[in-house]
Parts: structure tokens; sequence; C-alpha cells
């Protein structure tokens, strides 16, 4: 299980052990120091069960224990040893997890490549924000893709989305709202693992990066604030150029904490073929920890007329990419934003989905002006053009516009919903 710091890995699997197994055993190797050397000698199967349950005081039954590795990247040769309890001991229920598994290196050990299943675990969207707050009906309602009823509880779904927009999906500070309903409490939470981020900064990377994360992490708000979001090494520090902080940014995306949205210079298929990696946005894994970042107040996102003055673009862009990014793995999507090597238009995101192109506009508000989407249609002929704001659902002949709540229903939308040949014509002209 991947993912990054405190998404409820720990928490999920404890809920599978207590509820599918006979038996659960925990080791944890960031925790328990003297433990990390159990794979260090040899893969001996017998003599590390034996050690597991002398630590755990529990019996490994095959087929009735679940055996939990959390943090497994401080055990050396940890991953590994994965290989063996699937070769050996296939009756044993195994999960490993980390937070940081993607930028922990054990020199010299080969990574078992088929033997190790991945699951990565994302902070709550938006349709689990509303599970958590126990509004199922309306749950349901939005994962129907039945637009009329949708529409109807707009209201609804817009105010959760202003809760959304200040407490983001991260289970602690989302279980605190339900608990409390207190923006300064959440708040207070969201900060503390702003703080856990960074320690990990201090305490995981090579010496002579460090600094560098630092820099580039607290850079994020700035650029984001801008209308032109494209990541700029200069303005991180003065002189700054793209050698100096590639490995920082890397970092940061191995270890789960940002999103890193690389432009395409045209809108066909396979988009990877026109992709420009020195051309980026990033984004934070979760819109909460971008406003704690940005020190964005409750007024500012909850109270009316207030929600979209300040970072507007920035909070809907990241809403939107969080959305998505919850899919990219699952449904192997890929998604991109879009400007011509001219630069005379920008496109906000394009979804690549079982070689469907799709363009995306997302706008904070009921403006819906699309330049840069209709310069893209202009350009290349899509099956579908969808547009995200407050607008209800609506359908014509040119775009198909989507409320922002419920954005990711597009997959959904582009699987079941195939538009006709006039339509797709249409599209042509748009």
């Amino acid at each position: 299980m991947e993912g990054a710091r405190q998404v409820g890995k720990t928490w999920l699997v404890r809920e599978l052990g207590a509820n599918e197994f006979e038996n659960y055993i925990e080791l944890n190797f960031e925790k328990e120091t003297a433990l990390r050397s159990l794979f260090e000698l040899d893969f001996n199967l017998e003599r590390i069960f034996l050690a597991i349950s002398a630590f755990s005081g529990k019996t490994i039954v095959p087929g009735k224990t679940l055996v939990f590795f959390d943090e497994i990247q401080w055990a050396p040769r940890g991953l590994l040893a994965l290989k063996y309890f699937e070769n050996d001991a296939k009756d044993l229920h195994v999960v490993a997890a980390g937070s940081l598994l993607g930028v922990i290196d054990h020199k010299g050990d080969s990574f078992p490549v088929g033997k190790i299943s991945f699951l990565k675990i994302y902070p709550m969207n938006y349709a689990e924000f509303l599970l958590a707050l126990g509004k199922n009906k309306l749950y349901e309602i939005l994962r129907s893709c039945d637009w009329q009823l949708i529409n109807v509880f707009g209201n609804q779904y817009e105010n959760i989305l202003r809760q959304y927009f200040f407490v983001g999906g991260m289970p602690e500070a989302v279980q605190k709202f339900i608990d409390t309903g207190d923006y300064t409490k959440v708040r207070k939470i969201q900060r503390e693992l702003v703080k856990s981020f960074k320690r990990d900064f201090s305490k995981h990377p090579p010496s002579e990066v460090i600094s560098r994360i630092h820099l580039v992490w607290d850079s994020i708000p700035a650029h984001l604030s801008k209308e032109n979001k494209k990541f700029i090494y200069s303005a991180v520090r003065t002189g700054a150029r793209a050698k100096d902080f590639e490995t920082a940014i890397q970092w940061l995306k191995d270890a789960g904490i940002i999103y890193k949205l690389t432009r395409v210079s045209a809108g066909e298929s396979p988009l990877k073929g026109f992709e420009n990696e020195s051309d980026f946005k990033i984004f934070v894994v979760d819109i909460g920890i971008l406003g704690a970042m940005c020190s964005l107040n409750q007024r500012t996102l909850i109270d009316g007329t207030n929600f979209y003055k300040q970072y507007k673009g920035a909070l809907t862009e990241q809403f939107v990419m969080q959305e998505l990014a919850y899919h990219m793995d699952e449904e192997d999507m890929s998604v991109h934003y879009w400007s011509p090597d001219t630069g005379i238009a920008e496109l906000d995101f394009v979804l690549e989905y079982n070689a469907i192109i799709a363009p995306l506009e997302a706008k904070a508000q009921l403006n819906l002006k699309a330049k840069s989407l209709k310069s893209f249609c202009h350009r290349y002929k899509t099956s579908y053009v969808f547009r995200t704001s407050l607008s209800p659902y609506r359908k014509n002949e040119r775009i198909t516009d989507i409320p922002l709540y419920a954005v990711s229903n597009i997959l959904k939308i582009m699987s079941e919903d195939p538009q006709s040949d006039a339509d797709k014509a249409a599209q042509a002209n748009i």
C-alpha cells in the first residue's frame, strides 16, 4: 500500500485484520527499531515466522492470519522479502505499507517485480467526503449520473463542496470536522500534517537535496496563485535552473506529496508522444493541506460571496486535479495540460482514456467563456468536450458542462455515454 503520510493506510489494514481474519499481527519498523534487521541475515521463513510470533505473542496460522508490515521502508531487504512470502508461504496474507516507499533507497536490493500487487491510497475525494458526513443518498445520486436529480440537489452539493475546499480529504481532519464542526480545530490538524511532511524532508532525502525540497514545497502557493500556474524555477530561487531542483521535485512526487501535471503540445493520441516534461504545474496531495499552506481562512472559503475571491483558480484546479488523480492508476487514464508551442492559449486539463482524448476547462465561477477550450477544439477533433464550473449539468451540441462537484463522473460519461456522429461533427465546428 502506497500513499502520503496520514492518508489512512494503517487504519484500513487494521480494519481489514479485525473484520476479516481470526488473527492480526502488526509490525511497525519505524517504531520497533530492533525489528529492522529481521530480513538482513536471510529469508528463512521458519526463522522469520518464529521472530514475528515471539514479538507479537501470536501464532501465525496460514489462511487465518493477516501480517502487516507497516513503514516497511525502514527494514533493509524488507520489500525483497515479500518475494519469498509469495513463493513459499502462499496461504499467508501479507500487507506492507509505507509513507515513503517511493523514496527510500536500499542499495543492492532487487525489487520483486511480479510478486507484489500495489494499491495506492489517496485522501478522501468529494464523493467519499459525502459518505463520511453521512450523506449517503446524496452520494448515491451523485454516482448515478442522473443529472436531473443531481441538478435538483445542486445547492446542497455546492454547500458541501465549500466545506470540502476547507477541510479536504485527510482522514484526521475530516474526522475532527465530523466530531466538532470546528474549522479552527481542523486547520490546526492540517498545520500539524504540513509540519510532519516537512519533518520527513529533513530525515530521509540526501542531505544536499533537503534545502531544495523545502524551497520547492514553500513555493507552491505562490506558483498556484498566479494566472499562469506553470512552475518557474527562478521563482523558487533567483537564477535557478532545472538541474538545481529536478531531484527535489522528483523526491516530493515519489513521496506522494505532490502531483506533477506536465504539458502536451498537441491533442492527439497518444498524448505521451507530445509531452514536454520541462513544462509542468505542481499541485499538493490535498486541497485542505493547500489551504493551510496558503493560510486561507474559514470566511474566505465558507461564506457565500467570498468563496472564490482568494486563490479561486488555484483551488479549483487543485480540486479537479485531486479528483482526476484518484482515477489515474485504477482506470489507466493520463492527465496533462495543453498549450501549443506558440503559447497563445492554455487549457487546464486534457484527458486520455481508452485512446479517447477529452479536453476539460475548469472554471471557478459561473463564467462560461472558454477561449482556450475553443482554440483546442478548432485544432483537434474530439469526441468529448468538457467544462466544469458551478454551473449545473447541461449538454449541447458543442460542450458538456459538468458541475464542479461532479467532475469525477467524467470517466463514467466517456465509458457509458458515447456521442453520436452528429455530435462529433458539431464538435469540429465549435
